[in-house]
């Protein structure tokens, strides 16, 4: 506690980085700006100079729109880094693998916090935004993980209404006036708008059904209807063949996997080691040796789709899923 108390003292003091920005938001043209965000109004009086994400989903967001040199700590990876954010993320120190603790995000002396779920940026996780705020601290949850969700019950929340690419998109638009980048915003929506344009162009996959396993042999966690994996469903045309259920990811047992039997398998490939079957390497080898899943159709065809994990969040790599969701359709003979 003696520890915590110096930390606190350390934000909150007439030299930390919140009265910092507080004083730059008295001549910084434009400032302060207000965001509605996940149902809370955050203020910000300065462009962060200091900024921490406490996901890879944001941390992406951010060296997409070229805010490295503003940026004093990332968190909580699933995959290496985007092609051709390598450069701008060496220069980001990186405060954890997982998730990390207050004490070490305060160290970093932020003066702006960002992350992709309700999970790390609330009560169990790093956090809540209230906390922060009691630091002078803007707190910004992404909007993907609460406009039409519900995180109050157990396992990553549930969707009343699918999500869309907008979602992501107003992501996008918040973080960058938030640091007075509009048009680099701008530029890297369009951007995503016409990779997905180009992926999708005339395809046709209707009839054809899809599964989705982020992670877990032991009782895997396989996409539900209305999440990331969903926006890439609807742009081909497919099934998902999970639609019946709104959770994000629900666990369920191999033999409801091999009862839905689906056409295709779309399966994450990712580097953390946190759960079981985590590399798709792994999860190829189980499914084609384990006496429940291996007469699969997807399995003896080999029909898989390999995806980073952070393609099967609501995140910028989610168009990266769609590009290569398509182009695997495609290559199966599956998709017009």
């Amino acid at each position: 506690m003696l520890v915590s108390g110096a930390l606190l003292a350390s934000a909150c003091g007439s030299g930390g980085p919140a009265a910092d920005s507080a004083a730059a938001g008295a001549t910084a043209a434009g400032y302060p700006r207000t965001l509605s965000d996940c149902g809370q109004h955050l203020k910000i009086t300065a462009p962060p100079r200091r900024a921490v994400s406490l996901n890879q989903g944001t941390t992406e967001i951010l060296l997409s729109l070229g805010l490295e040199d503003r940026m004093v700590g990332t968190a909580t990876w699933t995959d290496p880094v985007m092609k051709g954010l390598e450069k701008a993320n060496a220069d980001v120190p990186r405060l954890a693998d997982d998730m990390p603790s207050f004490e070490t995000v305060l160290d970093a002396e932020p003066d702006f916090v960002a992350a992709s779920f309700a999970s790390t940026l609330g009560t169990g996780g790093v956090a809540t935004r209230e906390r922060f705020a009691e630091l002078g601290v803007p707190a910004y949850l992404s909007p993907s993980d609460c406009a039409g969700k519900d995180n109050s019950g157990d396992g990553d929340g549930s969707r009343g209404e699918p999500l869309t690419m907008d979602t992501v998109y107003a992501e996008i638009r918040d973080l960058a006036r938030a640091f007075d980048v509009e048009q680099r915003g701008e530029e890297l929506v369009a951007d995503l708008k016409a990779r997905i344009d180009k992926a999708t162009a005339g395809i046709d996959a209707s009839g054809v059904t899809l599964m989705y396993w982020f992670a877990n042999s032991t009782s895997p966690y396989l996409a539900g209807c209305c999440g990331a994996p969903g926006v890439m469903t609807r742009a081909v045309g497919a099934r998902n063949v999970m639609d019946d259920t709104h959770e994000e990811w629900p666990q369920v047992g191999w033999e409801t996997v091999a009862d839905r039997d689906p056409d295709v398998l779309v399966v994450g490939d990712l580097t953390r080691k946190s759960q079981t079957a985590e590399t798709a390497a792994k999860k190829i080898e189980f499914l084609e040796t384990d006496p429940v899943t291996r007469n699969m159709t997807a399995v003896r065809k080999k029909r898989y789709v390999l995806l980073s994990g952070q393609a099967m969040n609501p995140t910028v790599r989610t168009v990266e899923g769609v590009e290569k969701l398509a182009a695997a359709l495609r290559s199966y003979g599956l998709a017009k």
